[in-house]
């Protein structure tokens, strides 16, 4: 989020959680991360002006909601999809494994969204993996290309918070839109403070 944040009067902290999954991949790790993130929340609203749930599957993000205070709860997934959308019309995600993808597509219908999102494909990497140039960037630079040539992406959407320092990278291999959801959530945090938390 920083280099959003630089050029913002906001101040964002971040906070790693101290217990449950190392990241989420399966249904069970949103679960456990869930009831931690809602936890977090309640405790710390009147803490802070807005949260960022910093990981892409949003765990907790609509029960936080319920717990903040009526403060701004924000997602990566869901955030960076509506800026994907107003990139493009047909969103590729480059998923962090194959067993997230139904449960990302699940999330895209429940936000009634799911029609613009034409396909994912998944790096199948650890999410502390995702990030590393030497292990992420072959596999990754592949699924963007089947993501655009294949089924016909004109814009992508990078589903880990971990892949961030691989965003110009792709754009500029790709020769097409990248949007990283850390960046897209610091500035909607930034909008909706700016309006008053609306």
């Amino acid at each position: 989020m920083a280099p959003v944040a630089a050029t913002s009067a906001c101040r964002f902290e971040s906070t790693t959680a101290a217990s449950g999954p190392q990241g989420i991949v399966t249904q069970e790790d949103f679960i456990e991360a869930e009831q931690t993130v809602a936890a977090y929340v309640s405790a710390q609203r009147d803490a802070a002006d807005a949260f960022v749930v910093a990981c892409f599957s949003d765990p907790g993000v609509a029960r936080a909601r319920n717990a903040s205070g009526g403060k701004p709860v924000l997602g990566l997934g869901e955030t960076g999809l509506h800026a994907a959308i107003r990139r493009g019309k047909r969103v590729g995600v480059v998923a962090i494994a194959d067993a997230a993808i139904p449960r990302h597509m699940r999330y895209w219908a429940q936000l009634g969204l799911r029609d613009l999102v034409v396909g994912e494909r998944a790096l199948n990497l650890r999410v502390d993996q995702s990030g590393d140039p030497a292990l992420a960037w072959n596999s990754m630079r592949e699924a963007g290309r089947q993501l655009r040539d294949v089924v016909g992406a004109d814009v992508l959407l990078l589903g880990c918070a971990g892949m961030a320092d691989l965003h110009a990278r792709l754009e500029s291999a790709l020769q097409m839109p990248v949007v990283e959801p850390c960046v897209a959530a610091a500035a909607e945090v930034i909008r909706l403070l700016d309006d008053g938390g609306r």
